[in-house]
């Protein structure tokens, strides 16, 4: 994965390198182990135990301690309370909700997420029986659980950094922003995350292989773990248009719908309820607090939906989401098509995903690391990002002590929504500078020396061939 993508002769890679930013791959795949380690030794006093009354090992988070550590961890709480400790198969097994308690809840994830949960239950249960027989250790079971999600998110994100290696200059240093990206610390073992960025990256670089089948099936195979890696076939559709290359764009939408239909279809049709739940949850669930809702709702004193009872669904708020996304995309179409010069996937990119999580109804804490590969291919300086990600990372401690309460030692709600509405800012600065370097494309590093966009494969050095200008929709050529 971290191999060079070209010998020496390579035309992008002469283009693009140099002595002095030369680096060599292993040095970043050893930083990203070193942030790995570090990261998992963060979450540790989340993964203590203790023996119960009835002498069965428990996990010990008595006395607020994944909040006071900082520790906290969907996946260890997730194994409690979406029932994978019971072996139940996701999306079969439901219960009733604890805050609704005439609703039926199934794991509230798409396929391929529930699916690596149910994974990692039988995993644990079978070391279990293993370290049973032969008298290994064996740690309470949802610390085997979460030891092997560990495993598979840690693989998931060095082939990120893999991917970000190959896609930019060989060994180049910006890859180090991937590695020792401060949210790789907070973030990468707080959610599933990880997975869903490895299919997005990595169809990244088989698109710029010119694999355009093959990227559709890696971001249709994502987008079966997360929504978010099938919003880039919206940047890599319009740049096609522009580029005149839409057969391309074509067989990347039809890979990604195959993809998905071949990861959903099983399920959908023998557990129907189960595979519906997530869009129900997505459908009827309020704002988070992180939101632009409800930093609007609660400086402002304006919102909508406020007065629901449990369970109705905020059909305002939900037709707000989809209005702002879908002009969002809208304007960032208009900026791909009628910048002076056709700009690169990965800018776009970044520039429809921000747009998704700033209008969604979460931006739950892990979804900051959706941006950082995207970040690093769209704009490699390292003064805009590296505090941007710093911002963000302890964004973290707030987002915990604000959940810890302050009656019980943590902070009110309006310190917690000042460091979000600073973590956006952040945010908004460096997609404020993409924009820019779109239309002063001379301003971008990643286009010196004759380079077009190493991402862009069958758009690489592609003319265009379709413009948007005063007079509209113009044709090239």
């Amino acid at each position: 994965m971290f191999a060079s993508p070209g010998g020496p002769s390579s035309p992008t890679m002469s283009a693009r390198s140099s002595p002095r930013r030369a680096l060599a791959p292993w040095i970043v795949a050893a930083a990203a182990v070193v942030m790995l380690f570090v990261s998992f030794g963060q979450r540790l006093p989340c993964t203590q135990s203790y023996r119960g009354p009835g002498g069965q090992l428990e996990l010990n988070w008595g006395n607020d301690r994944e909040f006071v550590y900082f520790c906290y961890s969907d996946v260890i709480a997730l194994y409690g309370s979406d029932h994978i400790a019971g072996g139940g198969f996701p999306y079969k097994t439901s219960w009733l909700d604890g805050s609704h308690p005439r609703q039926v809840a199934y794991v509230e994830y798409p396929v391929l997420t529930g699916l690596l949960m149910w994974a990692g239950g039988r995993l644990a249960a079978g070391y279990g029986h293993i370290a049973s027989s032969l008298a290994l250790p064996r740690p309470a079971a949802v610390v085997v659980y979460f030891d092997v999600i560990v495993v598979i998110l840690a693989i998931a994100w060095l082939l990120v950094v893999g991917a970000v290696v190959r896609l930019m200059e060989p060994g180049s240093r910006h890859a180090l922003m991937v590695a020792l990206s401060p949210l790789v610390l907070a973030q990468l073992y707080t959610n599933f995350d990880a997975v869903a960025i490895a299919f997005a990256t990595l169809a990244l670089l088989a698109w710029a292989r010119r694999r355009p089948l093959l990227a559709g099936v890696l971001l249709g195979l994502g987008g079966a773990a997360k929504l978010y890696p099938l919003l880039l076939l919206i940047p890599l559709l319009v740049l096609c248009l522009r580029a005149g290359r839409l057969r391309d764009g074509w067989r990347a939408l039809g890979g990604a719908v195959l993809a998905w239909s071949a990861a959903n279809a099983p399920i959908a049709l023998l557990y129907p309820s189960g595979w519906a739940y997530f869009f129900h949850f997505n459908a009827v669930r309020a704002p988070g607090f992180e939101t632009l809702y409800n930093i609007v709702a609660y400086f402002l004193g304006v919102g909508l939906d406020r007065h629901l009872a449990a369970g109705q669904t905020p059909t305002a708020v939900n037709a707000l989401n989809l209005g702002l996304f879908a002009a969002a995309c809208l304007v960032i179409c208009l900026i791909a098509l009628g910048a002076p010069r056709r700009p690169r996937l990965a800018p776009l990119c970044l520039l429809v995903v921000v747009a998704f999580v700033f209008v969604n109804k979460s931006y739950s804490p892990q979804y900051s690391l959706w941006l950082v590969p995207l970040a690093v291919l769209a704009l490699p300086r390292w003064r805009l990002l590296v505090p941007w990600m710093t911002i963000d990372a302890l964004l973290w401690i707030p987002t915990l002590l604000f959940q810890r309460g302050s009656a019980h030692g943590g902070i009110g709600e309006g310190w917690f929504l000042g460091a979000v509405i600073l973590r956006d800012v952040a945010v908004a600065v460096v997609c404020a500078f993409v924009i820019y370097e779109i239309y002063h494309p001379a301003r971008d590093v990643l286009r010196r020396g004759g380079a077009d966009d190493a991402c862009g494969g069958a758009l690489d050095g592609a003319p265009d061939r379709v413009r948007l200008g005063r007079r509209g929709l113009t044709l090239a050529g």
